[in-house]
């Protein structure tokens, strides 16, 4: 068995869509987020809206028990490696993550 894995998850439009002053929930990335926790997941919530942006938008859509906290989206990284050098690190776009499972992911990163 994989050890869990860490995800973090943005808010807009990754799973709400805001149309003018509506928001909309994402419902195929929110029931994927909610296998991924079922699965053993470790899923933190991020915004550049900031933690209290992400923790409301989790609780709006009823979400919020999934995530283990909420976090402001980076703004400065201080890292020896460039991002794009980190090993174990993939992004998904939200529209491509619903057939996925963290099986799936985690080989991914197993194989990197």
């Amino acid at each position: 068995m994989l050890k869990p894995i860490n995800i973090f998850v943005d808010v807009d439009d990754t799973f709400v869509r805001s149309i003018g002053t509506k928001r909309i929930p994402i419902p195929a990335t929110i029931e994927h987020l909610k296998t991924l926790k079922k699965q053993g997941a470790n899923i933190y919530c991020w915004s550049s809206g900031g933690a209290d942006y992400a923790q409301k938008s989790a609780a709006e859509f009823g979400i919020a028990d999934i995530f283990t906290a909420f976090l402001p989206k980076p703004q400065v990284l201080i890292d020896d490696q460039n991002i794009n050098d980190w090993k174990r690190l993939i992004q998904v776009h939200p529209f491509s993550c619903t057939q996925q499972t963290l099986e799936n992911y985690q080989m991914e990163l197993k194989g990197q």
